[in-house]
Formats: C-alpha cells, sequence, structure tokens
C-alpha cells in the first residue's frame, strides 16, 4: 500500500505539472520539461463519425468506436504469467467458438456500421490454420482501413510473408524479456530466438513501425528497460511498455506494478532528447521520440492514469460473446442470435445496447482486482 500511495502521489504530481487534460492545444512542458501535448479532443469531433450509417458504435458519453478486437482462439503456443493460470485454464468447446464465416460476417456488420479497424488476437491467432484466409476476406471489407495482429511471434516469421500479402498491415510483437532463460521462466515454454526472427521479418518486410509489447513486472523485467529502448535505435521498432493488469488466475499484486512515471523516470535518466509525441484522442499509449532513434518508445498506463475518456474499443471473444470493456465482466452473446437466425438490425440493436451501457470509466486498480473477469487468453490480448 505504500508504494501504491507513493506511485499514485507522483503521477498526480506529474500529471499536474504536465497539464494533462487542460485540453490546450500544442506543447507543453511536463515533469522532465520535455515537449508534451494534450490529448483531450473529444472523440465526438472525429471526422469519421460524419460517415457512420448509425449510432450504434456511439455509447452514452459520446464516445465513437471505430476499433474491434476479435479474438480468434482461445488456444496459445505459451503459457504466459501475465495472461494464464498455471494450471492453465478450461477451453471453450470448438462447436461453441465462432466459425470463419460467422467471423467475417459480423465483422462486416462493424465495419459497415463504422468501424475501420480491426486488430486480430487470442491465444495466439498465427495458430489457427486458416488465418490466411481470415486475413485476406477481412481486408477486403470495404471500409477498413487497418487490419492488425497481436501476436507471441512463436510461429509468425515463416507466416508474416504470405499476410503481408494478404492484407495484414499492423504487427504487434509480444516480448517480456531479452534474456533467453527469463523468457523461459515467464512464458513456460521455449521460443525465445524465434521472437526475435519475427520481429527482425517483420521489420524486413517492411513494417513500419514493428510493435514491441512488454508487460513490465517488478523484480522479474523492470531492469531491461533501457535494454529494450536500444532495440528503438537503428530499426523503425514501437517498444511499448505495458502496466502490469489483474486478471483471472495472474495472482497480480501491486507490488509487482511499475508505474509508467518510474518506467519513465529509467528511460530519461539514460537517454537525452526524449520527446513527447502529439497523440490521437483515442490512444491508448503515451508515446516518445528519442533523438537519433528510429524507433519511438511508449507507455501504456492502464493501471496509474486511465485512458477510458478516450477510448474507442470493442471486443469480439472468440466464443462469440461480445465485450465493451476490456476490465469490465459483462459480455452479450453475438454468437447465439446469429445462429438463430437473426437479422442485422437485430444483431445491431443487441450491439448498441451493449455499447450504451459502457460505463464512462472502468473501476479503479483495487476493484479491477477483486472484480470477476476472465482470463485474458479468453478475452483476448
Amino acid at each position: 500500500m505504500e508504494l501504491f500511495s507513493k506511485s499514485v502521489s507522483a503521477v498526480r504530481g506529474l500529471r499536474s505539472r504536465a497539464q494533462v487534460g487542460s485540453c490546450k492545444t500544442g506543447g507543453s512542458l511536463d515533469h522532465y520539461g520535455l515537449t508534451m501535448y494534450t490529448t483531450c479532443a473529444k472523440l465526438s469531433e472525429d471526422p469519421s463519425k460524419e460517415s457512420s450509417p448509425s449510432d450504434m458504435l456511439i455509447d452514452s458519453f459520446g464516445r465513437l468506436h471505430t476499433y474491434l478486437r476479435i479474438s480468434l482462439t482461445e488456444r496459445c503456443n505459451l503459457r504466459c504469467q501475465y495472461c494464464m493460470p498455471s494450471e492453465g485454464v478450461e477451453l471453450t468447446p470448438s462447436s461453441q467458438l465462432l466459425s470463419p464465416n460467422e467471423i467475417v460476417s459480423l465483422a462486416n456488420l462493424f465495419v459497415t456500421s463504422g468501424v475501420n479497424k480491426i486488430r486480430l488476437t487470442g491465444g495466439e491467432p498465427t495458430i489457427r490454420k486458416d488465418i490466411e484466409d481470415i486475413c485476406l476476406r477481412l481486408s477486403s471489407l470495404k471500409g477498413l482501413k487497418t487490419l492488425a495482429m497481436t501476436t507471441n511471434g512463436i510461429t509468425l516469421a515463416r507466416k508474416l510473408p504470405k499476410l503481408k500479402d494478404f492484407g495484414l498491415n499492423s504487427i504487434n510483437i509480444s516480448l517480456d524479456t531479452l534474456v533467453p532463460a527469463k523468457f523461459e521462466f515467464l512464458t513456460r515454454r521455449k521460443g525465445h530466438e524465434k521472437v526475435l526472427e519475427s520481429i527482425n521479418a517483420a521489420v524486413g518486410l517492411g513494417y513500419n513501425p514493428v510493435k514491441v509489447n512488454c508487460v513490465v513486472m517488478r523484480g522479474v523485467n523492470d531492469d531491461e528497460i533501457c535494454d529494450f529502448v536500444e532495440l528503438t535505435r537503428s530499426r523503425p521498432i514501437n517498444v511499448r511498455f505495458i502496466e502490469f493488469m489483474p486478471f483471472d488466475g495472474n495472482v497480480w499484486n501491486v507490488k509487482k506494478l511499475v508505474p509508467y512515471y518510474e518506467m519513465l523516470d529509467k528511460v530519461v535518466s539514460k537517454y537525452q532528447g526524449l520527446q513527447r509525441i502529439q497523440d490521437h484522442p483515442s490512444e491508448t499509449a503515451k508515446n516518445y521520440r528519442i533523438d537519433g532513434h528510429d524507433g519511438t518508445v511508449s507507455f501504456i498506463t492502464s493501471m496509474t492514469e486511465h485512458f477510458c475518456a478516450g477510448c474507442n474499443r470493442l471486443r469480439l471473444l472468440a466464443d462469440g460473446n461480445f465485450k465493451v470493456c476490456l476490465f469490465g465482466p459483462s459480455e452479450v452473446s453475438l454468437r447465439d442470435p446469429l445462429r438463430a437466425g437473426a437479422e442485422e438490425d437485430e444483431l445491431r440493436e443487441i450491439i448498441s445496447a451493449a455499447v450504451k451501457r459502457k460505463k464512462a470509466a472502468h473501476a479503479g486498480m483495487f476493484d479491477i482486482a477483486k472484480t470477476a473477469n476472465r482470463p485474458m487468453i479468453h478475452i483476448g490480448g
């Protein structure tokens, strides 16, 4: 608790000095005297709203949801400690998971209503044998601008050339350590070299940036922050440091949480010329550029400084359940009415009602930790 209190105080101080939430345009100086831009523009001012054929994607707070994350599978070839309980999880029977046709049908419903970005998640999406076909069909949806994927990189390198040809135009690769032995401890599996190979393959294929997701945990990998920053020196890599978040089975503890300000302290102490990049109102990360580096560094502050006001994300789980908030336990099935023959208008009403019930913000971190929620492997990364 003492650690948490210090973290909150420091973050509040940083926010105050940085004028976060002031809604001023242009730059201001943050806690470190670095150029910083506010990001509190209203999503309702997003021009994409004008082209939306309905208000299905607009919640009661005026947030327009143009980003859909689709979990393709609950299965994974790793057993990451922050994602899955050590004993594993009970998987949904295959018959209850969405088929490729159902995935594309529901995705098309969202895209024709205004979604312009889809991210494929899992489990591990690349272990699906039909992943290439799914990418091709989704990338062909009229109105979709970005087809992204979050992957652990174990099998990605050999599949990526074809996935790119089939329309996958953005990639996030999870890697929490640069130490092979520590990788095996964190994931309960081998494969560190394969992940690095996938990162190199993505860079070689021209993905810019190649996003590398790193969940930071105290006493585990917080000593590697600057080592990860070095990945950005000469390659178009965006390292994204993520605060440790609670989900069922991952034994979350506030003592494991490394707050954003503390991670940033480590970077500032070693690197000169750090500059805050102007973020889009719906951006989940605080993004920084370092003088002389080809890549960038970002911090995802879900626990200490939430970004709910600009949230534009919705989630479709592998079993067809629809979830409007990562940390909210509420879900509604789209699979069941779809299989029962529901028309598009009926499905739109179900989706719209769920979106309208979305809360202004998720609960505080301790409330989140006590709230029943599925393991991340079920929700989708």
